[in-house]
């Protein structure tokens, strides 16, 4: 029989072979990497046996879906380890995360870290054991009793809650048989490189009105190098920790009366101005206006805009007059109601409206992290209300400004297309029509892209930004969201060339994302050391001696007229701990001044990050700070 291969190649085999069969033939060493395949776009154990016109993509861990194959066998074996250790614990869920997989199980002793390291002596026996893996199927009964007897009751409640038709699929290594989709490693021995990271509680199925379980992290690797690299860039991550920075650079808070809702302090709020100056110039620029919509509109506008079915959850709501309202969680509805407010014409079409809005969205306590996960952030929204034969110029524009604000800060990106969810709303054919208008754009800008499956939002498919900060690790930020749905929920309307009323096409977008998690992301990216232009303090002056405090005092002064953002430490402190100071407080530029630069009319300058970089006129070293302000260096 014959099978086609992922570059279109078609590959002749024996009738019934498997994936692993078929890897062999195209070469042994690829048969050796394997960890898995994708057959007909699913991903697959390579014991799965092909057939007739089959398409085939072997997978090794280099490969993303690798990766996860061989990450979610690793918590597989972290959970025959359990319960080989502790035979009475009951195991819930163990999928793959980001960097590596969790497994959630119910102790009836609670461990520790301390019990990590006779955990990990046992997952390492079960891999130098190299037990073959073997995955089956039952009947639903059949899957209860084995279940039952083996007394998961987590297990058996997954089971009870699948539907009828779903096919239940276990997987066996040695002793040890758990329910799972699968796919997994052809043998426990695969395994190169492990470790047990960390631990926390976990609600059974996120509910916190069910059982607390613990939650054992782990990660897994080819080659220990890998590992080994991973853990220098956690630890890299912990001198970056934004929360850490953010209390002592004084930029913002975390309080108890506000969990969810940071306080942004007079540093961060220079800070966010900068970047909200910096929004609005470059969109001004694009032809973009700006309007801001109510932060409270009635539930009717939410229902109406689709929200209300399926984000209401994660809404605050309120009454008003004896209405029902909600505190907005996005900012699009409000764009409809406004473009509604004026007829317009083709002629007056692309429209592109921004929004820098507040938006509020509930998020569970557990879930919040500093400025990364919050209940209120600021989102650098803007709608585009268009003609069909403009969405691939409006999308090529976003995707330039996109490209350039990233650029700007130094960060590398890369792009995800994501697809129709299965919670969606509107028609096939709209779907598929914005979907390949999104695929075209992307091919005309020649702009290597992967394929999310389901991702989309639930009124049409979206081009993900994922930027690469300066340690790799990656963040969702922009977003380009086409939309069909909502102008026909909000009967939007344009007089065409041919006198009649049509539909425009919508674009939902943002480049920063949320304002205060870009912020986040940016102490973390240059470790609270934020180039000129971006530092809430640009220069502090520092007098060596009372005599030249005065004159210390004049220049700040002087910097502040011509837009320099500085200070002057008039504290009576020796030099050694003002510089000291100042380097904690990553200031950019220090000025040391002495006798000689009140006499000179000078300053002697330290550059964070190089010393002492030497006298200067005070007006060459004014110029220096505004070409690098205005420019926008990054140093």
């Amino acid at each position: 029989m014959k099978i086609t291969l992922k570059n279109g190649d078609l590959l002749e085999i024996e009738a019934g072979a498997t994936a692993f069969a078929a890897a062999q033939k195209i070469s042994e060493g690829l048969a050796r990497a394997a960890v898995g395949a994708v057959v007909n776009g699913v991903p697959v154990d390579l014991a799965h046996p092909l057939e007739e016109g089959d398409s085939l993509e072997i997978l090794t861990v280099k490969d993303k879906e690798g990766l996860e194959i061989y990450r979610h066998t690793c918590a597989h074996v972290l959970a025959q380890a359990l319960k080989t250790i502790y035979p009475t614990c009951k195991l819930a869920i163990g999928p793959v995360i980001d960097n590596g997989f969790y497994y959630d199980v119910d102790f009836k002793t609670p461990i520790t870290m301390e019990d990590f390291p006779k955990i990990e002596a046992e997952m390492q026996r079960i891999i130098k054991s190299n037990l073959p893996i073997e995955r089956f199927t039952l009947p639903r009964d059949e899957a209860l009793a084995l279940m039952s007897k083996f007394h998961e009751n987590y297990k058996v409640e997954i089971i009870n809650d699948l539907p009828e038709a779903a096919e239940l699929s276990f997987y066996k290594q040695g002793a040890f048989t758990d329910l799972c989709r699968g796919p997994h490693l052809p043998s426990t021995g695969k395994i190169k490189a492990f470790k047990l990271t960390s631990i926390a509680g976990a609600y059974w199925r996120g509910d916190e009105k069910k059982k607390m379980l613990t939650r054992i992290y782990g990660t897994a690797f080819a080659k220990k190098e890998e590992m080994e690299e991973y853990f220098k860039m956690l630890e890299e991550a912990k001198k970056r920790d934004h929360i850490k920075l953010g209390k002592e650079l004084k930029l913002f808070a975390l309080m108890n009366e506000g969990k969810g809702f940071p306080f942004f302090l007079p540093n961060g709020m220079v800070l966010k101005n900068i970047l909200i100056d910096y929004w609005r110039q470059i969109h001004r620029r694009e032809g973009y206006v700006e309007v801001q919509t109510p932060m409270i509109m009635t539930r009717t506008l939410w229902e109406n805009s689709g929200h209300w079915e399926h984000y209401k959850d994660n809404m605050y709501t309120t009454k008003i007059d004896g209405e029902d309202c909600a505190v907005k969680p996005m900012n699009c509805p409000g764009g409809m109601l406004v473009y509604k407010l004026t007829p317009h014409s083709y002629k007056d079409l692309p429209i592109r409206m921004g929004e820098l809005g507040l938006v509020h969205r509930h998020e569970k306590s557990g879930q919040l992290h500093g400025l990364m996960r919050v209940r209120c952030f600021t989102q650098d929204d803007a709608h585009i209300f268009m003609l069909p034969e403009q969405i691939t110029e409006e999308i090529k524009g976003v995707v330039r400004i996109i490209d350039e604000v990233y650029s700007l800060f130094g960060f590398k990106y890369h792009v995800e297309l994501s697809t129709r969810p299965a919670d969606s709303m509107g028609s096939d054919e709209d779907w598929e029509a914005a979907t390949n208008a999104l695929k075209a754009a992307l091919a005309d800008l020649n702009l290597p892209y992967e394929v999310n499956e389901g991702d989309g939002a639930f009124y049409g498919p979206k081009i993900d930004f994922h930027l690469v900060d300066a340690i790799g690790r990656t963040w969702q930020c922009g977003t380009i969201q086409l939309d069909f749905q909502m102008p026909q929920r909000f009967e939007l309307e344009y007089i065409g060339e041919d006198g009649q009323k049509h539909r425009p096409i919508m674009i939902h977008r943002v480049v920063f994302g949320s304002i205060e998690r870009f912020i986040g992301i940016l102490i973390e990216h240059f470790a609270g050391k934020f180039p000129v232009w971006l530092s809430p303090v640009q220069v502090k002056v520092l007098p060596i001696t009372d005599r030249a405090a005065e004159y210390a005092e004049r220049l700040a002064k002087e910097m502040e007229a011509a837009g320099i953002r500085a200070e002057a430490d008039l504290r009576k402190e020796k030099l050694g701990r003002k510089i000291l100071d100042a380097e904690n407080e990553k200031v950019p530029y220090k000025l040391v001044i002495g006798d000689k630069e009140v006499e000179n009319d000078t300053v002697s300058v330290r550059r964070r990050g190089e010393g002492d970089i030497g006298a200067m006129k005070k007006e060459d070293f004014f110029a220096l700070v505004k070409k690098e302000n205005d420019e926008k260096i990054v140093f």
